[in-house]
Order: structure tokens, then sequence, then C-alpha cells
């Protein structure tokens, strides 16, 4: 999902994301799905609608989203290692129920593990979730938004990327800077969940990843590689 959205999930959406992006900065999209955009003109995260069966041959999929097993009484965390350096997010579980669950669910199940941060914005947000790396893939099956919260979008909040309305999947994005701020003025995307302030050297390091053009005005194509290397949930 770019950012909020992946870049391919983007027919609708696109448009509807140029003119935000023109008025309140960039934004997290899919290729399937839209996303916002920050002042420099990126585009906002969004998913793509939709991978090929060629590129999704390799990963896991399935046909709906899964049943709810997380207790929200409970407090949940991932500890996420990537290649850059580990940090953990405080998840949501009472305010964005459906969407830790199935946060909690793809990475017990390894989905994350080895999925690159596709979309890297360093004023705005780092990208990932897309097993086939280009913002058009996903897990199978999209479920729906869970936008009322207490939460705002600031450095540090991890959020869904999609491709419109209930088009969640597996892409999110971490805020890393403070043109995220401007997706407080359209909050389209789930916020489940918050980096620690100990992990934040780490996601400033991924936001420092060299970039260039890959389809959209604002670079945002990493030069080079930068992945999930796994997440472990803990639950307290």
């Amino acid at each position: 999902m770019n950012l909020l959205k992946p870049a391919k999930l983007l027919p609708l959406t696109l448009i509807a994301l140029t003119m935000l992006a023109s008025a309140c900065g960039n934004k997290p999209t899919e290729t399937a799905g839209g996303t916002a955009t920050p002042k420099s003109g990126a585009t906002a995260p969004a998913a793509s609608a939709a991978a090929s069966p060629a590129a999704t041959a390799a990963a896991k999929q399935w046909s709906k989203a899964p049943d709810m097993t997380i207790d929200t009484n409970k407090n949940y965390q991932a500890e996420v290692t990537t290649s850059k350096g580990s940090f953990t997010i405080d998840l949501y579980a009472k305010e964005a129920p459906k969407t830790v669950n199935n946060f909690v669910f793809l990475s017990k199940e390894g989905f994350y593990n080895n999925v690159t941060f596709h979309r890297i914005i360093k004023s705005f947000m780092i990208q990932t979730g897309d097993p086939q790396g280009t913002g058009m893939g996903g897990p199978g099956y999209k479920f729906a938004d869970e936008l009322k919260t207490t939460h705002k979008y600031e450095p540090g909040t991890v959020a869904m990327a999609n491709s419109g309305p209930n088009t969640n999947g597996s892409q999110f994005f971490i805020c890393s800077g403070d043109d995220c701020a401007n997706l407080n003025q359209m909050p389209n995307y789930t916020i489940f969940g918050k980096v620690t302030q100990e992990g934040m050297a780490t996601i400033a390091k991924i936001a420092d990843t060299p970039v260039e053009k890959g389809g959209e005005a604002t670079p945002s194509k990493p030069k080079e590689k930068v992945t999930i290397n796994s997440i472990t949930i803990k639950e307290k």
C-alpha cells in the first residue's frame, strides 16, 4: 500500500488523492486503494486494488478476513525486526479490533517476513505490507475501516494503507515526519498502533533510505532493499 495506499490500486483513488495532495500534502495509498499525500506533492498511502496472478503466486492468500481471535481486554505489542534495526508497536486492540486482529493474524502466519518497505517519503511516512513489493499486493481479501479513534496522525503512528473506503488488506504505513499531520484533515486511514519512543530511531533510519522516482512526482522508490525480517506478537 502506498504509504496509505499502494501506488497501483489507485484508479479513482488517485484522482481523489491528487486533489487532496494539492490541498493538504502527501497521503498513504495502496495500488489497490488510496491514501493522502505530503506537502511535497507525494500521493497518499494507497494499496493496489488487485495484484496480478503471477505476482501473488508465491504469497499466502486467503478468501476472507480472519475470524476474531484477539481479546480486546488484553494489551498487544508487535516486536518488528528489520534489516535496519528493530522497533516495537503498541497495538490499539480496543479502538481498532478488526485491524489489530488482522495484523496479529498475518504476523503470526509469517506473512510479513521478508516483505520490503516499498514506499518511503522521509517527511511523511514509510509504507510496507505488500509481499510483491509493488504496492499492488495483499492477502487476498479486504475488510472494513475503523476510523473512530482518539489518536492522530503524527510521527510513530501506524495506520492501514488502502485503495478507498473499506479496502484494507495487509499494507500499512508508519508516520515518519511532520507532513503526516496533513492526514488529520482527511482521516481516511485506520490507525491501529504507535511505535514506542525507543523504536523511532529505527524508523528514522528506514526513512533516511535514498529514494528515486518510481511513477509519482515525489521520489519514494527505495534505491536499496529494506525489509521486515520478522514480527513477534506479545500479549499481556
